[in-house]
C-alpha cells in the first residue's frame, strides 16, 4: 500500500470538531465512494481504500444513496432479472 498525504488547513479540522485521524478516515471513504461512482476501480479496491470489507462498503454506499446495481438500460435490467 502506498501513502499519500494532503495539506489541509487546521481551521477545517477545528470547524469540523474532528481530529486528524477522524478526518483521514472520512477522506478515505469519500475517495473510495468517488472512485466507485466514477467507475475508476472495482468495488473491492474501493472497499480496500476505505479500509472496509466489501459488505461494509456496500452498506456504506447504500447509506449514501449509491446503488451497486447499475444497468445501461431497462432491457439489461429485465434480462438480469430473468437470469436470476
Amino acid at each position: 500500500m502506498c501513502v499519500v498525504s494532503i495539506n489541509v488547513p487546521e481551521e477545517i479540522l477545528l470547524d469540523l470538531h474532528e481530529d486528524m485521524n477522524d478526518f483521514a478516515e472520512y477522506m478515505k471513504k469519500m475517495l473510495a465512494v468517488d472512485l466507485y461512482k466514477n467507475k475508476k476501480v472495482s468495488l473491492g479496491y474501493c472497499a480496500s481504500v476505505a479500509e472496509m470489507s466489501k459488505e461494509e462498503f456496500i452498506k456504506y454506499l447504500g447509506m449514501n444513496g449509491i446503488s451497486i446495481f447499475a444497468f445501461a438500460s431497462e432491457e439489461e435490467l429485465l434480462e438480469e432479472m430473468e437470469n436470476a
